[in-house]
């Protein structure tokens, strides 16, 4: 037996009531959602580790200023200025990017504008050569002005194998990684304070992004694992020593740079044998020669499995 219009139709009208509901409740908690939340940790001596919307920013600071390495997305620059006006009222002296991606200097002009007053000079933003031109030559024409501070997001490059100044009582020593997961990837050291920023060349617990777009390689990838692996230096029972802060995830030591360069290389050493046999990608592909990795690294933010080696058969093929 049919049920009857006017039943059919109450239930229509209180299903579409129901969506309604959902819809508005959805779009008042977007508009009235909290800023994210930011964490601080005391890493040792005078660096600390920012964290904001998944991603890292290591924090010098001292009687000179503020020496962020990173500077995350313009969104959640009033955050990070506030997170830092618990560690120092200094001004932001310097930030040095690791490298192009926009999550990594997207908050450049933000942080520069909101940096603070009573600073001598201006904001010294500093990267690899690679990255300035990258940016350059990806904005919209008259976007960047060479001689404005605040229009061009870096203001400071270097293009030798290593660069070098002392800020806050300590020597900090920036390392090019060539080819790595892009062509203009730095390492930042921080020697008295001992602790290592590296950026998006490692993130435990999630495959690593080889961009080939930008100049990527799984050689230079595993290339500069092994740098970071000289530099650090272990404390009692491998653990602390020498502090290693990742693009995104947990703070490290060297003991987890090793679990992950050693990934890196067991999984490029397979995909190069096949691609020796004579393997196209979709039979790489089948192979699956990350699987028995895929539960420890298949992290959210990094590389698919099938992504990741993907970019380590065409990084191999394009040699």
């Amino acid at each position: 037996m049919n049920e009857p219009n006017l039943v059919r139709r109450a239930r229509t009208a209180f299903a579409l009531l129901a969506i309604a509901l959902v819809i508005t409740s959805t779009l008042h908690a977007r508009q009235n959602a909290a800023p994210p939340a930011v964490g601080l940790l005391h890493v040792q001596r005078s660096v600390h580790m920012l964290v904001v919307s998944g991603m890292n920013i290591a924090v010098q600071v001292g009687d000179d200023g503020v020496l962020l390495v990173d500077a995350a997305t313009a969104a959640v620059a009033p955050q990070v200025i506030a997170a830092i006006r618990t560690l120092s009222d200094k001004p932001i002296h310097t930030i040095i990017n690791t490298h192009v991606h926009a999550d990594h200097t997207g908050g450049n002009e933000s942080l520069v504008k909101q940096r603070g007053t009573g600073a001598p000079q201006p904001v010294r933003v500093m990267a690899h050569q690679s990255v300035q031109e990258r940016m350059i030559a990806a904005a919209p024409a008259g976007g960047f002005r060479l001689n404005a501070v605040i229009t061009l997001p870096i203001n400071s490059t270097y293009d030798t194998p290593t660069k070098d100044f002392f800020l806050n009582g300590e020597p900090v020593v920036i390392y090019h990684a060539p080819r790595a997961h892009t062509d203009g990837d730095s390492l930042v050291h921080f020697r008295t304070s001992d602790v290592i920023a590296v950026g998006d060349v490692f993130s435990p617990d999630r495959y690593p992004v080889i961009d080939l777009a930008t100049g990527g390689s799984v050689q230079g990838l595993i290339a500069v694992l092994n740098h970071i692996l000289e530099i650090t230096v272990p404390a009692k029972f491998q653990e602390g020593g020498t502090y290693v802060i990742p693009g995104h995830g947990r703070l490290c030591d060297e003991a987890d740079v090793v679990e992950y360069r050693d990934m890196v290389t067991i999984i490029r050493d397979r995909v190069q044998d096949l691609i020796g046999k004579g393997l196209t990608w979709e039979q790489v592909k089948a192979a699956r020669p990350s699987r028995d990795y895929d539960s420890e690294y298949d992290g959210e933010g990094g590389s698919s499995p099938d992504a990741f080696v993907e970019a380590i058969f065409r990084s191999l093929k394009a040699q």
